[in-house]
């Protein structure tokens, strides 16, 4: 399971800080809600990669037994396996989309100005 710790630094790593300003985003603010769901799905990938380990050290004392029996419950084990390399690519994707989302929000928030202008673009005169 990865510890809030963990999670937190991850995110702090990666330029969102809990609650804090991203520094070079104008100074947006990521949503707690969009931490919360990050957090949940790093809790969620951890979860799926205990569990995947695990199972790969049963497949592997299974393979080393040679008992029949072990090694046609290998077959299940295995597809167990890739069933959950499959949730956790589709939550890191899902992760990046909510990222870039995110990030994309909070670019176009930072675009306009605090005294309510926003703004503007200079045209050059013709």
């Amino acid at each position: 399971m990865l510890p809030d710790f963990q999670a937190h630094t991850f995110c702090v790593q990666i330029g969102v800080d809990f609650g804090a300003s991203m520094e070079g985003n104008g100074g947006a603010q990521i949503d707690g809600k969009v931490l919360q769901t990050f957090q949940k799905s790093f809790v969620q990938v951890q979860n799926i990669l205990d569990h995947n380990r695990v199972l790969i050290n049963e497949i592997n004392q299974n393979h080393e037994s040679k008992i029949p029996d072990n090694l046609s419950r290998n077959v299940s084990l295995i597809r167990e396996l890739n069933n959950n390399i499959k949730k956790v690519v589709d939550l890191y994707s899902d992760l990046s989309s909510n990222f870039s989302r995110s990030i994309d929000v909070n670019s176009s928030e930072g675009d306009s100005r605090s005294d309510g202008k926003g703004l503007q673009k200079r045209t050059r005169p013709g």
